[in-house]
């Protein structure tokens, strides 16, 4: 890698742009970089970091991406940028990049931030022009490391060689060392590895722990099966040895659970063969007992049935004299229903006679039929009297509905004839409201034209009147603003030049014995400065320039607002012009009033036209009744004339046909009942007859059959008749004694029961106890195998389980063993690892040795032979060993630690470490080629002997065609190096002055 030119804009101290040319310092091999101290040397460095990497190293990145890194003293309209040209695995690059930028907005107030902005062309010498390859932060970045082949830390320690890091790398522990060179040759995949095999290790013993815990689980079960019987092994999950021992202990359980099985089976076949011969006993007894029980039953029964031997006999008559009456019930039944009819045909004819007059009370039915047929005709000759009666009532009711008619049409004629009087009255005062409404109208859309104008002109005259104080306090205040921000500024300008002043007394308050100077590097401090009287330190100038911008912020803003204020007064006075703002109130409240006034009339046009409207509309209505009203009334006359005539010639008809009554209606009802009531009479009179001569008839036939069935009279014959529930009854009797008799002697006379009611009584009690023991012993032994064959399963069950289980695990024991033996190793903490070195460690201590043994090279020619550097895999007391770094004297032949070296000796020890670095951590990256090396500080602590041995071997470096720029402030260098690049500070912010080898 070759740098060629770096142009730098508004980063870090450097508010202008600046540009270094590489090429032009790198020709003579060895070039400076000085300068005082802060001002800007190491920003220089930041930029080439910046351009590759996008950050810095560091604390002086920031937050966020970047945006810490302009420079305060740039212009606000200045965006900081940085571009780099640089040659790279035979590729010439150019990198721009431009970190967030915090601007002003260029529209409105406040501030935007624009996003950071990252370009990477490369120049192609064919067409000698150069071409963009991408924009992407992100591809750039992968480009860059890529081509590099190392990061920003290992860029940072490599090509920018911070001497300070290197000291300390020498006096430090070995785990501080491991931190560094883990960085450098990025060795996180061992570490990665580390992590792993440990974790690969935890997750296997964490499986080996879960499939022991199942296993002790299942071995827990089994114990549970066989009741106790079984002994667990005294072992925890993932102790060698659990899986056989609960092998072990599950066949020794299975074998006992077969043995009680097969003892349960022998006693369950026992108490079956006792429960067999107990149940044909209990079956022996209960049948004798129940044929003992039938035998006394049906003996019994037989005696009950002698006992009613008589009242069966009684009965067996009685339904003997119920069967001879049973010949003569249908005369009987004829003989009732005749009677029956004759008493309600005599009681009608006795109502019915109750109701004729006194004379017509005892005469027969002919006479009754005869005098209701003259009723009856006297009845048909009224017919025409009673519709001429029904013809009247219509006739009266037809004149006094024409007598209404009458009334109504006169009431309208009146009520028509009073409105149409007023009606021209009515329609001049309408036909008045609605022409003022239409003037109102017309006037309201004039006032309302000159009404917006008016309003505008008041608006902006009272605006124009408010801004115009407000100009005069704006300007006052941006005044007064103005005054304080160039106060504010020379008060910080003043601090700040005092306080440069008094910058060696700053710097020196942090000297100590021992510890090289930051400026000149000596160790040794005689005369250090002193802070005087009112000395100014960094916080009091932040303050003042705090105050300064907040001041200058504040001057803008007033100014912003003056500018402001002054245009809207502009458009005000543009509107308003000059008349005063109470006569514009004036005239535009009297405008206001008459708009309103006019739109007020206006209002009631609508309202009034329809008003206009439904008055002629309601005349046209009252005209049109009017004559209708008269032309009804006339033709009314008419009709009521005839209706006279008719009503007389009807009224003269009624009177005769009417006679004593009341009316035709009343005449014609009194016939009506009169027929009614002969008629009735002559048909039950009638019927009175023949239901008399019918009950006689029966009378004779009864008496002829109760003889002829052997009964004195015909009552005998009906007291021994039987209803059908009371023959029921006495047949179930009659039939239910002679199935018991029967039964009962079928009993007795069986050959079996006679026998067993010869025999002793059955002990049935007995018989039940011995076949409930028997019944109970048999489910105990059939509980008692149950149980074991479930026993002899489960344990079955659980130790197939357990076994499939053992025979899963031993793949994953196997890794188990595998992989903790490997993360021991990689650990440092196996009986096999005897330097108790990690893997990461025993990595690292290969790279050391490298590094050490390259740094060797230019040490000796540093030291004159002197010293050596060499790497040592001791352990240093408890701790563990690989990183150790010794020193070989060869004037004593003894070897030391590095941290006992001087401090000059410590630099060109560590410049050398620094070298053997860079060329062991470019081999790493891929061989890429480091053409520009830069060296920061240091060289103030050799003496002249040493400081030529040390540029010897940097000069030595460009025999390889590199160039390498010291980074010091150190006097005697600069008459020593030609090529210089100087930093020059200043208030306005720090400029590069650059001179070449001639």
């Amino acid at each position: 890698m070759r740098l060629h030119r770096l142009d730098i804009t508004a980063f870090g101290p450097f508010g202008a742009s600046q540009s270094v040319d590489f090429d032009d310092l790198s020709a003579a091999g060895l070039f400076l970089l000085h300068g005082p101290t802060g001002a800007g040397k190491t920003s220089v460095l930041d930029a080439v970091c910046y351009s590759l990497y996008g950050s810095v190293p560091g604390a002086r990145q920031g937050s966020g991406q970047g945006m810490t890194l302009r420079s305060d003293h740039a212009a606000p309209g200045t965006r900081t940028e940085v571009r780099l040209e640089l040659t790279v695995a035979g590729r010439r690059l150019e990198i721009t990049r431009q970190p967030p930028w915090e601007r002003l907005k260029l529209r409105g107030k406040g501030t935007t931030v624009d996003k950071a902005q990252t370009w990477l062309r490369e120049y192609d010498p064919t067409t000698r022009a150069w071409k963009d390859l991408s924009r992407s932060h992100q591809e750039i970045g992968e480009e860059i490391t890529q081509l590099l082949g190392m990061s920003r830390e290992q860029f940072c320690q490599v090509v920018l060689l911070p001497q300070g890091d290197f000291a300390r790398f020498l006096r430090a522990d070995a785990e501080a060392r491991g931190k560094l060179l883990g960085r450098l040759f990025d060795t996180r995949r061992f570490a990665e590895v580390e992590k792993r095999l440990a974790e690969r290790r935890r997750a296997t013993e964490a499986q080996v722990r879960e499939g022991d815990a199942a296993l002790l689980a299942d071995a827990h079960r089994m114990q549970q099966a066989a009741g106790g019987a079984m002994e667990l092994p005294e072992l925890a999950p993932g102790e060698p040895g659990l899986a056989e021992a609960v092998l072990e202990a599950a066949a020794v359980a299975r074998a006992t659970a077969r043995e009680l099985l097969t003892i349960a089976d022998r006693r369950l076949a026992a108490a079956e063969s006792a429960r067999a011969a107990t149940g044909r006993e209990l079956a022996d007894a209960r049948e004798l007992d129940r044929l003992q029980r039938r035998f006394a039953e049906a003996r019994e029964r037989a005696a009950r049935l002698a006992e009613r031997s008589d009242a069966h006999r009684a009965a067996q008559e009685r339904m003997e004299r119920a069967r001879k009456a049973e010949a003569v019930a249908p005369a009987l039944e004829l003989r009732d229903a005749a009677d029956s009819e004759h008493r309600r045909a005599a009681a009608a004819e006795a109502r019915a006679r109750a109701l004729l007059p006194q004379a017509l009370a005892d005469a027969g039915a002919a006479p009754l039929a005869a005098a209701a047929r003259r009723a009856a005709e006297e009845l048909g000759g009224l017919e025409s009297a009673r519709r001429a009666e029904r013809r009247l009532a219509a006739l009266v009711e037809e004149r006094a509905g024409l007598d209404r008619q009458e009334r109504a049409d006169e009431e309208v004629r009146q009520e028509a004839e009073t409105w149409l009087a007023d009606w021209e009255t009515v329609r001049t005062a309408l036909q008045s409201r609605v022409d003022s409404a239409q003037e109102a109208a017309t006037r309201a859309e004039q006032l309302a034209v000159q009404r917006d104008p008016a309003r505008r002109r008041l608006t902006a005259a009272r605006q124009r009147d408010r801004l115009a104080d407000d100009t005069e306090a704006a300007r006052q205040r941006a005044l007064a603003a103005a005054e304080d921000a160039i106060e504010a500024r020379a008060h910080w300008l003043d601090l700040k030049e005092q306080r440069l002043h008094g910058i060696a007394a700053e710097l020196a308050a942090n000297l100590t014995d021992g510890t090289p100077c930051a400026v000149c590097g000596a160790t040794r401090h005689p005369a250090p400065a002193r802070k005087t009287a009112g000395h100014v330190d960094r916080e009091a100038e932040e303050r003042a320039l705090t105050a300064y911008q907040t001041a200058d912020e504040l001057r803008a803003q007033a100014e912003r607002h003056l500018g402001a204020v002054r245009e809207a007064l502009a458009a005000a006075r543009a509107e308003a012009g000059d008349t005063p703002t109470a006569q514009l109130a004036e005239e535009a409240e009297e405008l206001e009033g008459a708009y309103t006034r006019a739109r007020a009339t206006a209002s009631g046009l609508h309202a009034a036209q329809e008003e206009l409207r439904q008055a002629e509309g309601e005349r046209e209505q009252r005209v049109a009744a009017q004559q209708q009203a008269a032309v009804r009334s006339a033709s009314r006359v008419a009709g009521r004339d005839r209706l006279e005539r008719e009503q007389a010639a009807l009224e003269e008809e009624l009177t005769r046909a009417r006679g004593a009554a009341e009316s035709v209606t009343a005449r014609a009802a009194q016939l009506e009942r009169r027929a009614a009531l002969l008629t009735d009479a002559a048909d039950t009179a009638r019927a009175a007859e023949d239901t008399a001569r019918r009950l006689k008839d029966a009378d004779a036939r009864l008496a002829d059959a109760a003889f002829r069935a052997g009964f004195d009279t015909p009552a005998d014959a009906a007291a021994a008749l039987l209803d059908d529930t009371a023959h029921r009854e006495l047949q179930r009797r009659l039939d239910a004694w002679q199935s018991e008799d029967a039964a009962a002697r079928a009993v007795l006379a069986e050959a079996d029961t006679a026998d067993a009611a010869r025999r002793p009584p059955a002990d049935l009690t007995t018989a039940e106890q011995a076949a409930a023991d028997a019944d109970r012993r048999l489910r105990e032994a059939s509980s008692a195998r149950d149980a074991a064959d479930r026993c002899r399963a489960e344990l079955d069950r659980l130790s197939a389980h357990a076994a499939t289980s053992v025979r899963r695990l031993a793949p994953l024991r196997e890794e188990h063993t595998r992989v903790a033996r490997l993360a021991s190793l990689a650990a440092g903490t196996s009986a096999d690892n005897e330097r108790r070195m990690r893997l990461e460690s025993y990595v690292l201590a290969a790279r050391l040795e490298q590094v050490a043994a390259a740094a060797t090279a230019r040490l000796l020619r540093m030291s004159s032979g002197r010293y050596t550097l060499v790497h040592s895999d001791d352990r240093s007391g408890r701790g563990r060993s690989g990183l150790g770094l010794h020193v070989v004297d060869a004037w004593t032949g003894r070897e030391r630690d590095t941290a006992t070296l001087s401090g000059g000796e410590t630099f060109f020890a560590s410049l050398a470490l620094a070298l053997g670095l860079a060329d062991v951590v470019t081999d790493e990256a891929g061989g890429v080629r480091l053409d520009t090396l830069f060296i920061d500080e240091g060289f103030g602590s050799l003496d002249d002997q040493t400081l030529d041995e040390v540029l010897d071997v940097l000069d030595a470096l460009r025999e390889r065609d590199r160039s390498v720029g010291i980074v010091s402030h150190v006097p005697d260098l600069r008459r020593r190096i030609h090529a210089q690049l100087e930093v020059v500070k200043g208030r306005s912010g720090s400029v590069l002055r650059q001179r070449g080898a001639g």
